[in-house]
């Protein structure tokens, strides 16, 4: 089964549209969306083609099958075994105690069988089987033995990388504690991951950024404008009509162009918009985004004579391609913060700041909250320790416990 990628929502100019990124822009009628979302082998695909090198019998081929299509994305199960077993029941109308145990003894025997086969941990039940069945692969040593038992009993005291507690916990040393880390970290936690048909994330910009001498400009992108026009056939004919019952003909000829102008008024838009961003970000443009400058919504509006809403909508869902990448154009826009100088420095060039702190950071010594905000303020850069931790979830980067080095 196949869902639309796309979410229809109004533009701002009522006119109903998809997001940029849902066309294609090709022409190319024949080659459906769901073509490309889904161009490789399944996890199912993969695990049945196993299965049938495996000369099961048919109850057991039954069985796995059954087992196969109850995985999840991740290559988990969806449920436990009694789940699966009842749900088959019900669709199979077995209504005794008997056949209802004797089916959950055949997925019983499936799940070894489907536990046998590549990628190593599919059909775990949880986290803590995957990495056993991963494990156990190894040669049997203490890290392994170790390893089994952290993946068994003690996986929340490894996500908080506490060594001291661990090797207490699991009676070995620090040195087998950290052989054994090695060998979970190489685990796959989720091994449906490969095989996940991603869904198309190239998004087709809407506008492109060029340098034109010492200017930037902005074009709009041909690939993402409709290509609408009234054929002169039908509009002659109407035309060529007096009187009659051509009204309502006349009608819809006059719609069609209004509609063909709020198009090209809405490109338009966009690339006065853009153009007035890039005015405002020239810095980012050579600089990249530690030279963002703080950005609202109503100083476009106010210079472009736009309401704010209108802004709002034109820069949600639509792109800019420049020489930095591809970025939304609400990406532009950002609060301000207070410098020592007087001046104002844009949360975006802040988060960039940020991450160089924490990329550039020893990992036995990560850099706390309380440290970053020291060292924005050595830049001239006002910002609260909460500040810094919020930037920093924004950006998924761990807190500094969680960043440390074993």
């Amino acid at each position: 089964m196949f869902w639309e990628n796309g979410t229809e929502r109004d533009d701002f100019d009522g006119i109903r549209e998809l997001p940029s990124n849902a066309s294609s822009g090709s022409g190319d009628d024949d080659f459906e969306p769901t073509e490309r979302d889904h161009a490789g082998p399944t996890l199912q695909d993969h695990l049945r083609l196993q299965m049938r090198g495996m000369r099961l019998g048919a109850e057991d081929a039954a069985a796995v099958e059954v087992l196969i299509e109850s995985l999840d994305e991740d290559g988990y199960l969806d449920g436990t075994l009694e789940d699966i077993a009842e749900r088959v029941a019900n669709y199979l109308e077995i209504t005794d105690a008997e056949g209802r145990e004797n089916l959950l003894d055949q997925l019983r025997c499936g799940l070894k069988w489907l536990q046998s086969m590549e990628p190593c941990g599919v059909g775990a039940a949880n986290l803590a089987e995957c990495l056993k069945l991963q494990l156990l692969q190894h040669p049997p040593s203490g890290p392994r033995a170790c390893a089994l038992k952290i993946a068994a009993e003690h996986l929340e005291l490894l996500a908080r990388r506490d060594l001291k507690k661990l090797a207490a916990a699991t009676g070995v040393d620090e040195a087998t504690v950290k052989a054994a880390q090695q060998l979970i970290v190489h685990c796959e936690p989720k091994p449906g991951r490969p095989f996940v048909a991603a869904e198309s994330l190239v998004v087709i910009p809407d506008v492109i950024v060029v340098k034109a001498g010492r200017q930037w400009r902005v074009m709009l992108n041909p690939d993402v404008m409709p290509k609408l026009r009234i054929s002169d056939l039908y509009a002659q004919a109407i035309r060529g009509q007096r009187g009659g019952n051509n009204s309502g003909l006349a009608t819809r000829l006059q719609e069609a162009r209004w509609f063909i102008r709020n198009i090209q008024q809405r490109f338009e838009t966009i690339q006065r918009v853009s153009q007035a961003i890039v005015e405002r970000q020239k810095n980012f443009f050579t600089h990249g985004e530690i030279a963002m400058k703080p950005l609202v919504l109503r100083e476009i509006a106010d210079e472009l004579g736009l309401h704010e809403s209108t802004v709002s909508r034109v820069t949600t869902a639509k792109y800019m391609a420049t020489p930095q990448g591809t970025f939304e154009l609400k990406y532009f826009f950002g609060s301000s913060l207070n410098t020592e100088a007087g001046g104002n420095a844009s949360s975006t060039a802040v988060r960039a700041l940020i991450k160089q702190f924490v990329a550039s950071e020893s990992p036995t010594k990560p850099l706390s909250d309380s440290q970053i905000a020291d060292m924005l303020e050595e830049q001239g850069i006002q910002v609260a320790r909460r500040t810094v931790a919020k930037y920093r979830e924004a950006l998924k980067i761990a807190p500094a416990n969680l960043r440390k080095a074993l």
